[in-house]
């Protein structure tokens, strides 16, 4: 008799639990963002925007080392220096996506045309390991990140901080994805 009211408790807390996790705001989100700076002081800016990060209630669980690649797609632009995080943050990928964007223009990025350079460059990498197409002020918010599995700025300092990862969509470890990179990829990016 008294196992039979522990196990309905049990069942009762497990389907508690189970509802209280059914919205992305009530649960613990696990996010990789790519960070990128390739005007003034690289490395300071990025440490500001981790910063940033953490004051506006995102943990950082983990961090990656900083890495010295080529401007892309114009290799003429200043280098850049790029990182991975992965945080934990109660945010859904909208809400998160605003944050990111308001701390990219409070380190100091200026509206300019695409590709250009900039002092900040935030992206969502992975949100919980699932797809996401949403839109935003008629802008598109795709996750994981559309061409994320081509750029040595995004894959090696992924590999570096989550060497299980594989993309929600190609199905492919992270490790394939950096074998089927270009010698030129593999070769132009340098471990600060």
């Amino acid at each position: 008799e008294k196992n039979s009211m522990i196990n309905e408790i049990q069942k009762k807390l497990e389907i508690g639990t189970v509802k209280k996790q059914g919205t992305l705001e009530n649960r613990a989100n696990y996010v990789y963002l790519a960070l990128g700076s390739n005007l003034g002081n690289k490395i300071s800016n990025l440490i500001k925007t981790q910063q940033l990060i953490i004051e506006s209630n995102i943990q950082i669980l983990k961090s990656s080392s900083f890495y010295k690649t080529e401007s892309w797609p114009n290799k003429k632009f200043p280098f850049y220096v790029n990182s991975v995080i992965l945080v934990k943050t109660s945010f859904n990928p909208i809400k998160l996506f605003n944050i990111i964007k308001s701390i990219e223009i409070k380190i100091g990025r200026k509206k300019a045309i695409k590709n250009h350079p900039r002092v900040c460059d935030i992206d969502i990498i992975d949100f919980n390991g699932k797809v996401y197409n949403l839109e935003k002020n008629n802008q598109n918010l795709s996750i994981p990140h559309k061409s994320m599995h081509l750029r040595n700025f995004v894959l090696f300092p992924l590999f570096e901080i989550s060497k299980n990862w594989s993309h929600p969509i190609l199905k492919r470890n992270i490790k394939d994805l950096i074998f089927s990179l270009s010698a030129d990829e593999l070769r132009t990016i340098k471990l600060i």
